[in-house]
């Protein structure tokens, strides 16, 4: 049995289309959106609405962690556009998650990233495509558990949820053989992005299961450029599957 498993697509509808060849069948951990690109500052929902410059700006003010700076000029630049600026943000996710579905190949199972707005999902989803959060699933006779979205942080994205609302998704998980989260476990070696030069926020609750339960593997996308790819805690291999939007090419699971 072969899986190929990706995670931080942010718009990458090419590779996308190519990422399950030679698989059975493809995982994909989530944040299809790219609202802004850090690498160029001209691709994003942010960029097609306001322009490269105003891109920039605000990633500026967002890396040197000045998020209220960030946050007011945002506003201001929300408030130049006519209407509901969450319908300008709508119009783009869905332009986004039509190209993105259209390309991803079946069978898939997906769980959701931060960055993602899972009511629209169900609107693109195909068939072959199985949606996933808080759930589990048998894939090729192993037990694959799905935990999606992120926890809440000083960027406020759109899927953030508390911790007792994430813990509660993981215990409902329970006992598996691969846990698939978009957010790594809080382990510091992985939530260390070496380039945004920064900490990400892990789970504590997914620690503790993966300590108690002791799955194969757990795999996670969320830091983009980890600080550590891989540690393992006792028998699980924890595996940061990679920055798909970077890399192009998906991690490998066989069996």
């Amino acid at each position: 049995m072969r899986v190929h498993v990706i995670s931080d697509v942010h718009g990458r509808a090419d590779a996308l289309a190519a990422a399950g060849e030679g698989a059975d069948a493809l995982v994909c951990l989530g944040d299809l959106i790219l609202f802004i690109d850090y690498a160029d500052h001209g691709n994003g929902i942010f960029a097609d609405l306001f322009g490269a410059e105003r891109a920039a700006e605000f990633i500026g003010l967002r890396t040197a962690g000045r998020f209220d700076e960030a946050r007011a000029m945002s506003a201001r630049l929300w408030a130049t556009l006519d209407g509901d600026p969450r319908e300008h943000i709508e119009r783009q996710v869905r332009a986004q998650y039509e190209r993105l579905f259209a390309a991803m190949p079946a069978p898939a199972y997906l769980t959701y990233g931060n960055v993602d707005l899972p009511r629209l999902w169900a609107d693109y989803a195909r068939d072959g495509h199985r949606v996933l959060d808080g759930e589990s699933v048998e894939i090729g006779g192993l037990r694959f558990g799905f935990v999606g979205g992120g926890l809440r942080t000083t960027y406020r994205t759109p899927y953030e949820i508390s911790d007792e609302e994430y813990a509660a998704k993981v215990e409902a998980v329970g006992e598996v053989d691969v846990l698939c989260c978009h957010i790594p476990p809080a382990v510091p070696e992985l939530l260390y992005d070496v380039v945004a030069r920064r900490f990400e926020r892990g789970s504590e609750a997914t620690l503790e299961l993966i300590r108690r339960t002791q799955p194969r593997y757990a795999l996670f996308g969320h830091v983009h450029q980890p600080l550590h790819r891989r540690v393992r805690i006792g028998r699980t291999e924890c595996v940061n599957v990679g920055h798909f939007r970077g890399r192009g090419v998906p991690f490998v699971l066989e069996w």
